[in-house]
């Protein structure tokens, strides 16, 4: 069974209250009713039954596995892909009273002794778990001590879209949780994430043997988040702080790598602006001291890379900030799904540059070859990466609803959101757009000569061409048009992260005929 909704609110008007799950939510949550969503996953694993929960970010997923784990005496076991993302969920359990703890390899060895005591001696009701963990055969005895003595009552995976090479952030270690199932055949299983492709829910499924499972998919529509996404100017620091002086509560400015996080953080401190950095490259006493700034302040601003937020409680963050194109629609739903959790306004900003386009594709290609223990399977994922790439450029650089081209990414069919900066100036840009059809059929006669020549290249002989007088002033960038004509399928290009570029049947149409191409900067 599929469920299907619309955007998630506060709660579920239709669930009954009064019953022994909503008084146990009251009670350990604090909560009045379920959010739209929740309750079915929660009545299917205390049923013995599996679930995927596609529930978008801000809707509660946590909640579907911690309520079961109060409600059946027992433990819950729970899958994370990060530390940082446990200890928070943790410490945020300890806080209501809950007894819970995380097992990972930062633990002492007398730390790890005294957990196990309290796993056996039935003090926890949930117990976090990085994947890797699952490889170390004390880790496994534990499990199957547990199972033996009936003490083990549910199995989650969070962040299941983890486990797909298909997803937006693939890690190799998911790969190996079908285990997980293997060591616990009759325990009920939920696989929870904010966004997954149809593809990935059938990747997650089957990875994760999940058997007949509910499929519960909520909308990853967010009616309270406003995106807009713009052309990065040479110097970004006024744009950075007029956007960090309009906004509420938190900010969470996300740059692509350790060494921009750290100039960010150190340009917005100069400008008067008390910033925080967060990435990998920091000693761990540095990054909880990051964290905790970020949770405990009234309006921290925090510079970091994107694997920063997973699973992070803030729920007045008011703007999420991009300085880089983010490598796909999905991770990019993810990241700025962290704006706005509490239902209030919030901004999702990107300020990206074309060549963003051209050094990703660059990094993700170095990447694979870096990790080629599986040459296909690497390959598969560097081609992936490229696709994952180009739409969410087109989303950057498209005319149409921003949020709109987002879903899509993911399978969710909507309408324009009216919210965006795209939709807003539909309704009040009245300024006519160039064409660029001339200048695009100079490029694909060039391509037509040379097929399958990089884009480099091409932009290389271009260069200095006489283009309609009717363009902008300046110099054309041929760069952007070819993109812009890959977007617009009148161009083809490799998936191999060499941005070769072939001209499609559509091209040599447009060739034969050519029609106005009325394109924004």
């Amino acid at each position: 069974m599929v469920i299907v909704t619309a955007s998630p609110c506060p709660q579920d008007p239709d669930a009954p209250e009064q019953d022994g799950l909503a008084l146990s939510l009251q009670r350990h949550f604090g909560w009045s009713g379920f959010r739209p969503g929740q309750r079915p996953v929660v009545e299917a694993l205390l049923a013995g039954r599996d679930c995927l929960a596609v529930l978008p970010t801000g809707a509660g997923k946590s909640l579907c596995f911690q309520l079961p784990a109060l409600v059946r005496d027992g433990l819950v076991l729970v899958i994370s892909p990060l530390v940082a993302l446990m200890q928070d969920q943790v410490a945020q359990l300890q806080r209501r009273g809950i007894p819970a703890a995380c097992l990972h390899r930062g633990l002492a060895a007398s730390e790890r002794l005294q957990l196990v005591r309290r796993i056996r001696d039935r003090q926890l009701r949930l117990l976090y778990l990085a994947p890797e963990r699952l490889r170390v055969e004390a880790t496994r005895q534990l499990i199957d001590e547990l199972l033996s003595e009936g003490l083990l009552v549910g199995l989650a995976v969070d962040e299941a879209h983890c486990i797909s090479a298909w997803g937006h952030d693939f890690r190799p270690d998911y790969r190996r949780l079908g285990a997980l199932r293997r060591l616990c055949p009759g325990v009920p299983m939920v696989a929870l994430s904010a966004t997954a492709a149809p593809r990935v829910r059938a990747d997650i499924i089957r990875l994760l043997q999940l058997r007949r499972p509910l499929i519960q998919v909520r909308s990853a529509r967010r009616p309270n988040l406003t995106y807009a996404m713009r052309r990065r100017p040479a110097d970004p620091l006024p744009e950075l702080l007029a956007a960090i002086s309009a906004a509420r509560g938190a900010v969470l400015i996300y740059a692509r790598t350790r060494r921009s996080v750290e100039q960010w953080t150190t340009r917005l401190n100069e400008a008067g602006v008390c910033a925080i950095a967060y990435h990998a490259g920091m000693d761990g006493e540095s990054r909880q001291l990051a964290l905790a700034h970020f949770q405990e302040e009234p309006s921290p601003v925090l510079v970091a890379t994107v694997a920063f937020g997973m699973g992070v409680d803030r729920p007045d963050v008011g703007l999420v900030l991009h300085l880089d194109l983010p490598a796909s629609a999905e991770g990019y739903l993810q990241e700025s799904g962290r704006a706005g959790r509490d239902g209030q306004p919030a901004s999702c900003l990107v300020l990206f540059d074309p060549a963003d386009r051209v050094s990703l594709s660059w990094a993700m290609r170095a990447a694979g070859q870096a990790a080629a223990a599986d040459p296909l399977e690497d390959r598969e994922r560097l081609e992936l990466g490229q696709r994952q790439l180009r739409r969410m450029e087109a989303v950057a650089e498209g005319d149409g609803c921003r949020e709109q081209a987002l879903l899509l990414a993911v399978g969710e069919l909507v309408g324009p959101c009216g919210r965006c900066d795209r939709c807003l100036a539909a309704g009040t840009d009245r300024s006519p757009r160039p064409d660029w059809s001339a200048p695009a059929v100079l490029l694909l006669r060039r391509l037509e000569a040379r097929d399958g020549r990089e884009l480099r290249l091409i932009a290389e002989d271009l260069e200095g061409q006489e283009v309609a007088a009717s363009l902008p002033p300046g110099r054309l960038d041929w760069t952007w048009l070819a993109r812009r004509l890959v977007q617009e399928q009148l161009v083809g290009e490799s998936d191999d992260g060499a941005q070769r570029l072939y001209l499609r049947e559509s091209g040599r149409r447009f060739l034969q005929h050519p029609w106005p191409l009325h394109w924004a900067i």
